[in-house]
């Protein structure tokens, strides 16, 4: 069984630790490193026999995989104290936002490095990962690391300059979900609805429509033209959208959401 190690024990750190056990990796494969000593309670109390330790250099010895799952600006302090105490055959992966495989090869140079892009649904096994090796990073390289964030949800393989872009739809995407949740429930409550029956109603369109998508072959300008009958209800909603602009708005989000991307890349400090 592949050894993982996790430098970053946040939410997506402690979602990736639940995905493995749940994917069938043993807690003894598995380390995470955690600087803050009440979150390093948090997790040895979830996850039971994972090895939980307050420094980087302590959790990679022997790691067949490690996962860097810091902030942007916390990357290159993990990395330089994990370096001394790396195997020569451990594969990086990192789910750093905005970091590039140039930066990552800079301070790990001669090392097989792979860049990812996760989202915030892997917290329920639901995510969509978006991955791009690095020089050095061979095929098994990348397989492994699709295991890895696999156990998480679907995985895909993209060129690095596609990552940016990446960032800007997906791994911000669920924001403007949870943005357009709350903007429903609102007008459910304005068209007389009680609150948490607005909440329920609101909750399960988007799961139930989230399904449809997922599961079908259907493209999404076919779903919508299924519920728009001419002159009915869902086209009037649709006119007042299109009218104000919401396609749009929806658009320049994932632009400048990318942007930001591009610019922590430039500038991850």
């Amino acid at each position: 069984m592949q050894r993982v190690a996790l430098l970053g024990g946040g939410r997506m750190g402690e979602a990736l630790i639940g995905g493995l056990l749940d994917a069938g990796w043993e807690s003894d494969a598995l380390a995470v490193a955690e600087v803050e000593p009440d979150r390093r309670r948090v997790l040895e109390t979830a996850f039971a026999g994972v090895h939980v330790v307050p420094s980087p250099a302590w959790a990679v010895p022997d790691a067949d995989v490690v996962v860097v799952a810091v902030k942007h600006h916390d990357v290159s302090a993990a990395l330089e104290s994990a370096a001394p105490a790396l195997s020569d055959t451990a594969i990086i992966l990192s789910i750093a936002a905005g970091v590039t495989l140039e930066t990552l090869e800079t301070a790990l140079p001669q090392r097989a490095i792979v860049r990812a892009m996760p989202n915030t649904p892997a917290l329920i096994r639901a995510g969509v990962s978006a991955i791009s090796g690095g020089t050095l990073a061979t095929d098994a390289d990348l397989d492994l690391a699709e295991q890895v964030l696999g156990a998480v949800g679907v995985v895909v393989r993209v060129p690095e300059k596609h990552l940016d872009a990446v960032t800007g739809l997906s791994g911000s995407g669920p924001a403007y979900v949870f943005l357009l949740a709350e903007a429903m429930i609102e007008a459910g409550v304005l068209v007389g609805l009680p609150r948490d029956q607005a909440r329920i109603l609101v909750d399960h369109t988007l799961l139930g429509a989230s399904r449809l998508l997922a599961i079908g072959d259907d493209h999404p300008e076919q779903l919508r033209a299924a519920v728009t009958s001419p002159g009915g209800t869902t086209a009037a909603g649709l006119a007042e959208l299109e009218a104000r602009g919401f396609r749009f708005a929806v658009m320049e989000a994932v632009r400048a959401a990318t942007e930001r991307s591009r610019e922590l890349g430039r500038d991850p400090t």
